[in-house]
């Protein structure tokens, strides 16, 4: 019978029905004094004064459904869960139950009268127990947090962290951060989270203050340094970006940040075996926590690996590491347009369109992905003309045309709808070839159509490896990224 109304309590709760569901839940507990839910649900859910919680508890039949033993053990049970904060008060715990002091819900309640008498430091030492032995002890971690926010700094640095991992809400966590700063000024990582908002808007100097700031506190931290040397390494002052990581380095040689941040500045000055160096370092450390790499804060490590291989010609290796890449992070536009650009590379031109068009996909205004992909149609037409009627008609069967006159303007605009080449178009127009880092492809100027590949040189057969500008694929420099 208690379970029906203990049911029923639950139903009326559901239907914002309270006084019904009170009644409920009052029924079940008479029926059966241990149906400890029910009088948790009418404590928890605040259904009942203070003075009425303790008539209920005086009015249950404590006595006649349990032993003595029983009786004064459950009385001490749910007189711990009735309202504690309208009047301070002691908790006293019965010697015969003596063997529960070290319960956990009993040292919470126990931390919640402390709590409401204003007695925070011995309330913090029992929610730091708990806390330690059940990190997720779901009545003690509201107490715990309250504690920490009439204690110290560390819960106005917590508040600023979760303004500052939202997103948009920089100037709120600047406010809570300011506060623990202000509150104990020696305090590290507030200094660092605090710089942390600044970096994530592009303020750099304000973010190198901060940091700078922390590093004078936490003398032996390599992560001040680390953080000073990506925001150098931002406004492209790869000299000083490089003595910080260094650095950092020299505090933490074994930390694959500071590693990976190593691999782009050698990346930056050309020197790809050091870049490889560093990066192959990096991912050794990665590796060692476990055979494979499965977190995707680890998708720029495997891309610049796969950037660094391509710029060694180790083509086979590059697409290893992006196709890795693009399993921690399926949907990265950037790493389908490095594959594409390492199967042009390799003259598989056919694969590489595809990539290019899911880049595109993707990322619809991805200059570099447009050039591309123009430049591989044209040479994949080259050198498909020996069998133009098959597979070339196959991909545009829907057009009657003579595909050896068509150039890459051309069939952009059978591939993309009016309103992408309208988007697409300005962008395109206004880059010149040259400055695209893409090798211009060689022309008959007596026809002004495609060569024909048969009197091509041979090395022109397929893109050459160049330097790319800003608006190409670029290196992954955010694996150390703001986070606290």
């Amino acid at each position: 019978m208690d379970e029906d109304f203990r049911f029923m309590g639950k139903i009326y709760d559901a239907m914002d029905n309270r006084p019904l569901a009170t009644d409920s839940y009052r029924e079940a507990l008479k029926l059966d004094v241990c149906c400890f839910e029910a009088f948790d649900l009418l404590t928890s859910h605040h259904m009942l004064t203070a003075q009425e919680e303790k008539e209920l508890l005086e009015s249950l039949p404590l006595s006649k459904q349990c032993t003595d033993e029983e009786s004064e053990l459950l009385h001490f049970l749910y007189e711990n869960k009735l309202k504690k904060y309208n009047k301070p008060s002691e908790t006293l715990i019965p010697e015969s139950v003596d063997g529960l002091q070290d319960n956990l819900d009993v040292v919470v309640s126990v931390a919640e009268r402390n709590y409401y008498n204003c007695d925070f430091k011995t309330c913090y030492k029992l929610t730091s127990m708990v806390m330690n032995k059940d990190p997720y002890h779901a009545v003690c971690l509201p107490v715990h947090i309250g504690t920490l926010v009439e204690l110290n700094k560390v819960s106005w640095f917590a508040v600023g962290c979760y303004y500052l991992m939202v997103g948009h809400k920089n100037e709120h966590a600047r406010r809570y951060l300011s506060k623990a700063t202000t509150l104990e000024r020696t305090y590290g990582p507030a200094w660092i989270a605090y710089g942390h908002s600044f970096a994530v808007e592009g303020e750099h100097d304000q973010a190198m203050a901060a940091y700078f700031t922390a590093a004078q506190l936490m003398k032996g931290c390599h992560l001040p340094m680390l953080y000073i040397g990506l925001e150098y390494g931002l406004t492209n002052n790869s000299k000083l970006a490089e003595r910080f990581f260094s650095q950092a380095l020299s505090t933490a040689p074994e930390d694959p940040f500071v590693l990976h941040e190593m691999g782009v500045v050698a990346f930056q000055n050309a020197d790809w075996k050091t870049a490889e160096k560093y990066f192959l370092d990096a991912l050794e450390k990665v590796r060692a926590i476990g055979n494979e790499v499965t977190v995707d804060k680890w998708e720029p490590l495997m891309n610049n690996l796969g950037h660094v291989c391509r710029k060694l010609k180790k083509y086979e290796e590059a697409l290893d590491y992006h196709h890795q890449a693009l399993v921690l992070i399926p949907q990265n536009a950037s790493t389908y347009s490095a594959i594409g650009y390492v199967l042009s590379l390799m003259g598989n031109f056919e694969s590489a369109i595809n990539y290019f068009h899911t880049a595109l996909g993707l990322r619809r205004d991805d200059t570099f992905s447009v050039t591309m992909l123009g430049h591989c149609i044209e040479m994949y037409i080259g050198d498909a003309d020996a069998y133009i009627g098959t597979e070339i008609k196959e991909k545009f069967g829907c057009y009657e045309l003579d595909m050896s006159t068509l150039k890459a303007p051309v069939i952009r605009k059978m591939i993309y709808p009016s309103w992408d080449v309208r988007e697409f178009d300005n962008d395109f127009e206004r880059q010149p070839l040259e400055e695209s880092g893409i090798m211009a492809l060689d022309t008959s100027p007596q026809t002004g159509k495609l060569a024909d590949p048969g009197t091509q040189p041979e090395e022109t057969s397929h893109f050459s490896e160049m330097e790319m500008n800003e608006s190409d694929m670029m290196l992954e420099t955010s694996l150390s990224d703001h986070s606290t």
